[in-house]
């Protein structure tokens, strides 16, 4: 009967330990989670799966990023695109379903990134030569005014008027007004009807003049 009643008491006393043991550990788990909340600690998978979410995210915003162009003339569809972002012109042509037999392939700069709210018009090859004959036929007169020395009145800019007797800087700019107002002049006389411009100075500046 003693060896029972030692038997069961020593049963009870082991029960006892693992009870603490299990509690001990429990406690101190508790403890610990405890110390991150108010530490504001965050476990390290916890920081990956944000960091890795976050990128996801960003990655995604990225790819959603667009522009819208407007593509005519010389193309199969002309119309408003929609572009990645980054875009190229050559992108953007094949959008509107590539160019017509007619057009100019050259004359456009095709690696040139597009832009938002942007206008591509892609010309005939009748077109582009009539512009480059133009382009030519200006730079022959800008280089004719320059070996002559004359001010030209639609093309110089503020500082080559006031090279001008009697043009100060006021003067210089209602010319410029008048010229972006009115296309510019058609004849050296016009520059008469700029304001504070009289007869007087046009006889003194007529042959120092051209259109």
């Amino acid at each position: 009967m003693s060896y029972l009643f030692q038997e069961h008491r020593f049963s009870r006393a082991a029960l006892s330990l693992v009870v603490s043991i299990i509690l001990s550990l429990f406690l101190c788990g508790c403890s610990r989670r405890d110390e991150i909340l108010l530490s504001g600690e965050i476990p390290a998978e916890t920081v990956s799966e944000t960091i890795s979410t976050e990128t996801v995210e960003e990655t995604e915003q990225e790819k959603t990023v667009t522009v819208y162009v407007h593509v005519c003339g010389a193309v199969n569809a002309p119309g408003v695109y929609q572009l990645p972002e980054k875009s190229r012109t050559y992108e953007a042509i094949a959008s509107a379903g590539g160019f017509r037999t007619d057009a100019d392939q050259d004359y456009i700069n095709l690696a040139r990134e597009v832009a938002d709210g942007e206008k591509i018009t892609v010309l005939t090859t009748e077109e582009a030569r009539a512009l480059r004959a133009a382009e030519d036929a200006a730079a022959i007169a800008e280089e004719g005014t320059a070996s002559s020395g004359k001010v030209n009145l639609n093309t110089a800019d503020l500082s080559r008027l006031c090279t001008l007797p009697g043009v100060g800087e006021s003067r210089a700019r209602s010319i410029i007004a008048y010229r972006e107002k009115n296309g510019g002049f058609q004849k050296i006389e016009d520059i008469m009807k700029v304001s504070g411009i009289k007869e007087g100075l046009f006889e003194k500046i007529r042959d120092l003049i051209t259109v």
